[in-house]
Order: C-alpha cells, then structure tokens, then sequence
C-alpha cells in the first residue's frame, strides 16, 4: 500500500490532513458516546499517521515543513481526542462524572507538556523522547478504552476507559517529569565536558612555552 500511494504521487501532507481529519471525527463519536466507532475511526485515522512519513520517504518528498505538519496536527489529534472525552463525561446522562472530566483535562495538559518538553530539549540536546507514555502509547490506550466500552457489562475488561484516563493523567506527568530530569542531567554534563575540554586546553597552552624555555637554556649551557 505505502507503495502504491508513493507511485502514484500522493502528496504526503493530504495523508497528515486526512489523518487529523478522521480524528477530529473521532472527537465527535466519543463527545456522542459512540465509543466502539471512536475506537474503529481511531486506528483508522492512526494508520494515515504512519502512512505519511513511509509515503514521504519512499517518493522522496520528506520536507522540513512536512514534518512540521505532522508533529504539529499531531498535537491537534491528541487535543480533539480529550475534547470529546470531556464533553462527554460533562453532559448531564447517567455517565456524567466530574472525576473523569477533570482526569481528562489534566490528561490533556500532561500531553501537551510532554510534546513541549520534547520540542523544546532538543534545541538544547540532540534527542529527548525518552518515557514510557509518548504519543502512540496514548492512542493504545484510547483505542483499548474506546472497544472496550460495552455500558450495562459486568465483564472485568469491560468500560475501562475511566481507568485508562488515571493511566493517562498520571502517566503523562511522570513522563514529563522524566523528560525535565533527562535534559537537566544531560545539560550538566555537556557543561562538565566543555569545562573540562576547557581547562585541559588551558593547561597545554601552559605547558608548551616552559618545555621551550628549559630546551633553550639547556642549548645555551652546552
């Protein structure tokens, strides 16, 4: 398929604008409470996520902005996600819960400041993706709490998606706590290097002009 699409000169940015589209529709279905199409919208939306880089690179059209694009419609797809989840859990039906739309909001933030942190290390650092909960960690988990979602079920996997937003919110944070620790650590020691380069440069600088002195003195007393 990825192939296909590359030979027939797909452009990759309307792959990204496709993706974000269905995910935007995702949003919808989970603010109707349609949770299993949510899922199945989902994967779909999320296959056109990874089809566009393949597609980009195989035609040979990966471009600074196509990549811009991408991670920031990203964002976008990870927002429209937990929009729905709130407005669901806020109408006023016999699954309105305050706890989950509050676990949603702070979910949603928690992503954001992942993706920020990641974005904004790597103008330091050469590479900050480090954490268990990135962002398709995150889509796992909304499509397991999507098709999952079976109301009036007393199964034990059944209706985990109040479980999956604690995972979420928690989870989020921590990897973000992760990403601060890993810049911090990694800024320290590029700063103990460059001392250290520093003064070992100072010392041979030093050092050499009192080598040429002794070696003159020794030629002068012979």
């Amino acid at each position: 398929m990825v192939r296909w699409l590359a030979h027939g000169h797909i452009n990759p940015n309307f792959l990204t604008v496709i993706g974000v589209a269905l995910n935007v529709g995702c949003g919808l279905l989970f603010g109707f409470g349609r949770f299993f199409w949510a899922g199945i919208v989902l994967i779909v939306a999320n296959l056109f996520d990874m089809l566009d880089g393949q597609v980009a690179r195989l035609s040979g059209r990966v471009t600074s902005f196509g990549g811009f694009l991408d991670s920031s419609l990203d964002r976008l797809s990870d927002m429209v996600v937990f929009v729905g989840l709130m407005v669901f859990y806020a109408r006023n039906t016999e699954f309105h819960s305050t706890l989950n739309v509050f676990l949603a909001g702070a979910a949603l933030m928690g992503s954001v400041m992942v993706s920020y942190a990641s974005a904004r290390a790597e103008s330091l650092i050469p590479k900050c993706d480090v954490g268990f909960l990135r962002r398709p960690e995150r889509v796992v988990l909304f499509i397991i709490g999507a098709l999952s979602t079976h109301p009036g079920s007393n199964n034990f996997f059944a209706n985990r998606m109040p479980a999956v937003l604690w995972v979420l919110a928690i989870g989020s944070y921590w990897t973000f706590a992760h990403r601060m620790y890993h810049t911090w650590r990694e800024l320290n020691r590029a700063n103990i290097e460059t001392e250290s380069n520093t003064q070992s440069s100072y010392s041979s600088s030093n050092s050499g002009p009192e080598r040429r002195t002794e070696q003159t003195l020794v030629h002068k007393a012979g």
